[in-house]
């Protein structure tokens, strides 16, 4: 039997998000701001990773540090997305969903940790989920009393979350096939097994063989989405963009489909690379898994 959640904990905590829901977000941006850089300054681990990790993918100091703010926004406008009001969010590329939904067929939405990756689900949901609802691929929290707010918060009319288990991937396979969209972010580290090694920025990186495989299991059409976290508090906008690839087609062959969706990953990431989660342990070897190439 495994371990048991806190009820206490997990009331205090969902009282807690409760009460910071309530905060404008720039204020929660202006905490977050001095959260980000009280991580980074207090963890040697963090900080080296950050920075080697923006240096090896060709950006600058000041684009790292840039980013350092940001990662501290992503945790603090979570109560706000999450329990809050609705926040303000403006849409880039909006047609190239509706030109995926008209081929009648189901979508898949590949994000990267770029970003607020929270704001683009609700965002799909509120302007397109009435009619083409979105089930979105996560991994429950490790923390048994954050996993019933976590389930609860991405709970949404038109937005339904799935865990990483087989019985979830089904679903999404269940949705793409039924004319839905699915979201995920492909450059999370999959566990052993569950991927292959394939370039990210220059780099061999464990990457997820799940999104070709939904796309070619469902004939799935692909587009490309990230939230901009807007400066000021002012809200996101999110950007959509078709998934277009030299060779045409996503490849069949998983290590290369991986590289491929690596590439698009990048060409998000050169967008607006201050936003991007760069402490994320990308290169990570997965428990059991054999490493990387050398």
């Amino acid at each position: 039997m495994g371990p048991v959640p806190d009820p206490a904990l997990a009331r205090f905590v969902h009282l807690l998000f409760l009460c910071l829901s309530k905060f404008p977000l720039p204020v929660l941006h202006a905490a977050g701001w001095v959260l980000g850089w009280l991580s980074f300054l207090l963890s040697g681990r963090y900080r080296r990773r950050l920075l080697a990790h923006a240096r090896r993918a060709g950006f600058s100091s000041g684009v790292a540090l840039a980013s350092v703010g940001e990662a501290g926004k992503m945790v603090a406008e979570l109560p706000r997305l999450w329990l809050g009001r609705p926040v303000r969010v403006g849409w880039e590329g909006a047609a190239h969903i509706e030109a995926a939904h008209a081929h009648g067929t189901g979508v898949l939405c590949l994000t990267p940790h770029l970003g607020c990756f929270e704001v683009t689900a609700q965002a799909y949901a509120q302007r397109f989920g009435a009619v083409h609802g979105m089930k979105v691929l996560f991994r429950p929290p490790r923390q048994l009393w954050l996993r019933d707010l976590v389930e609860q918060a991405r709970s949404r009319p038109g937005l339904v979350p799935v865990p990483t288990t087989l019985a979830g991937v089904k679903k999404l396979i269940q949705a793409l096939k039924a004319g839905e969209a699915v979201g995920l972010l492909p450059d999370q580290v999959p566990p052993k097994g569950l991927g292959v090694w394939a370039d990210f920025f220059g780099q061999a990186a464990f990457t997820m063989t799940l999104s070709a495989r939904l796309a070619h299991a469902a004939q799935a059409q692909v587009v490309l989405v990230w939230g901009e976290r807007l400066s000021w508090g002012r809200g996101y906008l999110v950007h959509v963009r078709p998934l277009s690839l030299a060779q045409g087609a996503l490849a069949t062959d998983p290590t290369q489909a991986a590289l491929q969706i690596n590439q698009a990953m990048e060409s998000l990431v050169r967008e607006c690379p201050r936003q991007y989660l760069w402490g994320y342990d990308r290169y990570k070897t997965p428990p059991g898994q054999a490493p990387r190439p050398s």
